[in-house]
């Protein structure tokens, strides 16, 4: 640990007039906003919904509520990953903050797939599109732009966890750093688009094949390109990951993984609302 790992408080800072430190004062400030545009979303799918327009589509016929279950229970682990993530770098514990960054990634990109196979299978399977009915409309707007918001804390976690390699100032260096961890984000996107297919293709296998065995069959059938490209990938993200001396990133850059953190707690919490107002809502009445 950095020797002046004690005289940092994460919490608060005395150079401003808050107490705050300036960068999380913002994220709260952002969150306060988003809040209400997705209390506003949600609010417009109940209002909606107490009152249905004849011959509309019947939610519990449309919903599967087993598959949103299990993505609901992957979002709240990854919140879990991403408190970790954070406690860890606040002690300079770098390794273990990237292990919990990546975790983090996973079960976000597991989320994703599953809600792109949902929104799949409701437009194929069910008809219902965005246009074609009001719990379409209402439905695909709140959930997709939560989706949006997922998407871009991966996108925010994918960039945080490369930036932990960036080494220690050497002069000279800063060059070679960036060619190498521009390839470094390239390869990680595209292992997390192969997992993205990889989880569609499971999901669904699961969903259509009569047995857990079948189902696992017929993914490794459908998806070996998928599952070969993720270990290539895998494999050339730890050769990135390998010691390479001593880096800049430690517990002085906690607040900007806070801030992060902040941010992926928001969007799980929205989402547990979500789940609660839009699906759960169907099935007691």
């Amino acid at each position: 640990m950095s020797s002046h790992a004690g005289t940092i408080d994460h919490h608060h800072d005395p150079s401003t007039s808050t107490g705050i430190p300036n960068k999380k004062l913002l994220m709260w400030a952002f969150l306060a906003s988003d809040c209400m545009f997705f209390a506003t979303l949600i609010s417009t799918h109940l209002i909606y919904r107490l009152h249905p327009p004849a011959g509309g589509l019947d939610p519990k016929i449309v919903f599967s509520p087993e598959l949103t279950s299990f993505s609901t229970f992957i979002l709240l682990m990854s919140s879990l990953m991403m408190a970790l993530a954070v406690t860890a770098i606040q002690k300079s514990n770098v390794k273990s903050c990237r292990w919990s960054l990546l975790a983090t990634i996973l079960f976000g990109m597991i989320f994703l797939g599953c809600q792109v196979y949902e929104f799949n299978h409701f437009v194929l399977e069910k008809k219902m599109t965005l246009s074609n009915s009001l719990l379409g409309t209402t439905f695909y707007t709140l959930t997709g732009t939560h989706g949006c918001h997922v998407a871009i804390g991966v996108i925010w976690l994918s960039l945080m966890y490369v930036r932990s390699f960036k080494p220690a100032p050497v002069a000279g260096q800063a060059r070679a750093w960036f060619t190498k961890n521009l390839i470094h984000v390239v390869v990680l996107f595209a292992l997390l688009l192969l997992s993205l297919k990889a989880t569609l293709g499971l999901v669904h296998a699961i969903q259509v094949e009569p047995t857990l065995g079948i189902a696992f069959s017929h993914f490794l059938k459908a998806e070996y390109l998928a599952l070969l490209g993720s270990l290539v990938t895998s494999g050339v993200l730890i050769s990135f990951a390998r010691d390479s001396g001593p880096v800049d990133f430690n517990e002085r850059h906690a607040i900007d993984v806070e801030g992060m953190g902040l941010y992926w707690h928001f969007v799980d919490i929205v989402w547990i609302v979500i789940f609660t107002a839009v699906y759960l809502l169907e099935y007691l009445k």
